[in-house]
């Protein structure tokens, strides 16, 4: 049974939606430091928020039994290296000033889930859908034309995120315990790396002013409390509602990074982002027209009882 929007959705998932589409500002007012610093940074205080959390909503017994899991955690390892590649990448296009090419790779996202559906899958296609993924094969094509080389930022993102969406499948365990127990997986190795960095003398923490360790200290709740605030909301809106407001993300994201940060949009990039744009308009009309679709199979026997 589909369940319906709810005001109690609309607000955790706008939430978590409007938090991740403002990340630019985040990570590039810590441009100057490293990439991997910061990502270990997100992984070592997003631990604490989220055990907060899970004895918050009593829900540590399923962590718990997750960790006695080897198949669990083999599956839960694979699903924090695909995340922890997709924040190293994001993280980098920002501070580099490639904040255009992230919003790229976020407006591609659900078109290459589609893609993925019907290669690993097995799902039909639409020829709508069909539609979005030529327009977006195409716009990618056409940057990677004036370029020479593929965006490789932007395919990064697509193809981590996706692989992270696609093995999560297979993780029996809610979606706060799982964003917990990737944290923990990968904790080991952000602390090693950490202390690697700081018997080499360039751990940029231990010199760090009050502002920098704020934000690096921040940034485990900046990575944590969006993900839990989308779990709690997605369960409050339909499926169409959060594909079509996810798009929210990659727009705030584009229009920082053209008005705010000034990045430039010419050449193929005027050519392949209108492309995005119509492979998101066939996207969210096919999402759209399914939902049509659900809600007229849903009233049918209430109208054949009259």
């Amino acid at each position: 049974m589909m369940h319906e929007d709810t005001p109690r959705g609309f607000a955790f998932a706008g939430a978590a939606f409007c938090l991740w589409g403002l990340l630019p500002f985040y990570f590039r007012a810590l441009a100057h430091v490293p990439t991997v610093e910061v990502v270990a940074h997100r992984v070592i205080w997003a631990v604490p928020v989220a055990l907060v959390v899970l004895i918050w909503l009593g829900r540590t017994t399923d962590l718990r039994a997750a960790l006695r899991t080897p198949k669990m955690l083999g599956m839960a390892f694979v699903t924090a290296s695909l995340i922890s590649v997709n924040w190293m990448t994001y993280v980098w296009l920002i501070q580099s000033g490639q904040a255009m090419e992230a919003a790229l790779g976020y407006y591609i996202n659900p078109i290459f889930a589609v893609a993925l559906g019907a290669g690993l899958l097995g799902d039909k296609l639409s020829l709508r859908q069909w539609g979005a993924v030529a327009l977006a094969t195409a716009a990618v094509l056409v940057l990677t034309l004036e370029a020479g080389s593929l965006p490789m930022g932007a395919l990064l993102l697509v193809f981590s995120w996706g692989g992270y969406a696609y093995f999560k499948r297979a993780l029996p365990i809610g979606p706060n315990q799982g964003f917990a127990l990737e944290a923990l997986i990968l904790l080991p190795i952000a602390l090693g790396y950490l202390l690697w960095l700081y018997a080499q003398g360039a751990l940029f923490f231990v010199q760090a002013g009050p502002r920098d360790l704020a934000l690096l200290i921040g940034a485990g709740a900046i990575t944590a409390i969006p993900l839990m605030l989308y779990a709690n909301g997605a369960k409050g809106l339909t499926l169409s509602t959060i594909a079509i407001a996810g798009y929210t993300i990659p727009t705030l994201i584009f229009l920082i990074s053209v008005f705010i940060f000034r990045e430039p949009f010419e050449g193929a990039r005027q050519v392949a982002f209108p492309m995005i744009w119509g492979a998101m308009v066939l996207y969210i009309w096919e999402v759209l027209r399914k939902r049509r679709a659900a809600l007229a199979q849903k009233t049918l026997p209430q109208q054949g009882a009259g």
